[in-house]
Parts: structure tokens; C-alpha cells; sequence
């Protein structure tokens, strides 16, 4: 299978280092180029930062695409049954599952991730998917127990690796996931939903504001 990936650097790595690609051709290209080689995959790592890609994609209906859409409304893209929203952001992208969503996955993504043979899970298409948005709450948590002065950041890492053996603690997770992200899938999330339980912590806004 020839496979085109493109989009940020530190994810294709991640990608790279993590997953098999054995067997496949496999082209990496930062930014997409409109004229690019013909591919049987296209997994694109970025395109919740690059939304123009999305047109290209449309035009080539019969070029199945695994995108990071984790950040983007399904509205502007659950209706290309080829392009397949997934949980490509930093920090994801190594884990044992890959996250997707989509309406009707059918045989197409069947065949496509028995060919790269990547363990996956499907969901129902939604703002900030499943893992992304439940790991973001549990940092926006963290940063209001930091602001309150309840504990440092690191007996919260440390709370929460013990008590619930997750992997990272949430202020790890924040680093690994990047502040960006963290706070881009809150706010998507709490655009889409309305919801004040996503209400973004004043010092995690304060921290990214500081960082752009």
C-alpha cells in the first residue's frame, strides 16, 4: 500500500517510533502539497490545524483518509464517508488503540487496518472524541486544585498515578499532549456543547496565553 502522511514533524515521529508500517510505502510531507503523488491512504497528523486540507481531500473521494479531527466540529466533515476523524494528537498517537470516529465505518477501514495491522476502537463522531476530551477535563481539573493551592502539580501527578494507575499524572499528560492542544480541545468542546463544565481554569488560560 503506498501511504502518504503529512503534517507536523514531532507527530510524525511519534507515529513513526510507535506503530508498523511493514510492508507499505510510506511518504512523509509536512505541509500538502495540492498535486501530491498518488496514494492508496492519506493520514493526515494535522488537520485540525490545517482545515484547507479538507477540500483537497473532498476532490478525491476514492483516497480513504485517516485525519487528526479530534479539535474539529463532525459538521464540517462527518458527511465524506472517506475521510476517517482519529485521535492523532501528540501524546495519543503511541498508544496501544487507535481512536476513530465515524458514522458508518463499513468494510473500507476494516480492510485498511487489517493491512496496516493497528488496533483501533470506533466511535461515534463528536467534538473532542472520547480519550481527548476525558484526559483535557482531568487537566483543566488539575490546574484549578493547582490554582486553589490544594497541592503542588507534582503530589497531583503523583495523587493521581497512585490512585488511579494511569500512566502520567495530568500535568505530564499536559506536557506530552501540549498546552495548545489541551486548551483548544476544551474550547472546542465547550463552543460545541455550551456545557460550563469545560469552563477553561484561569491559570491554564493564563499558561497559554503566556505561550503564544
Amino acid at each position: 500500500m503506498e501511504i502518504l502522511v503529512t503534517g507536523h514533524p514531532q507527530r510524525w515521529e511519534e507515529l513513526r517510533n510507535s506503530r508498523s508500517f511493514d510492508g507499505h510505502a510510506v511518504h512523509w510531507e509536512q505541509e500538502l502539497q495540492p498535486q501530491r503523488s498518488p496514494a492508496d491512504l492519506v493520514i493526515d497528523l494535522s488537520l485540525d490545524e490545517q482545515p484547507e486540507n479538507l477540500m483537497l481531500y473532498a476532490m478525491k473521494p476514492e483516497v480513504p483518509v485517516l485525519a487528526c479531527l479530534v479539535k474539529t466540529a463532525p459538521a464540517a466533515w462527518a458527511h465524506y464517508p472517506h475521510i476517517y476523524g482519529c485521535n492523532l494528537l501528540p501524546g495519543f498517537i503511541s498508544m496501544p488503540r487507535l481512536e476513530i470516529a465515524h458514522a458508518a465505518p463499513g468494510k473500507q477501514l476494516e480492510n485498511i487496518m487489517q493491512e496496516l495491522g493497528w488496533e483501533y476502537d470506533v466511535i461515534q463522531p463528536a467534538t473532542g472524541m472520547v480519550t481527548p476530551r476525558v484526559v483535557c477535563m482531568i487537566i483543566n481539573e488539575a490546574y484549578f486544585t493547582a490554582e486553589e493551592g490544594t497541592a503542588s502539580r507534582e503530589d497531583i501527578d503523583t495523587s493521581m498515578k497512585l490512585g488511579t494507575n494511569y500512566p502520567y499524572g495530568p500535568f505530564e499528560w499536559s506536557e506530552k499532549i501540549g498546552l495548545r492542544n489541551v486548551y483548544e480541545v476544551l474550547q472546542a468542546v465547550a463552543r460545541e456543547n455550551g456545557n460550563e463544565r469545560y469552563g477553561i481554569s484561569p491559570l491554564l488560560q493564563q499558561e497559554y496565553e503566556a505561550q503564544l
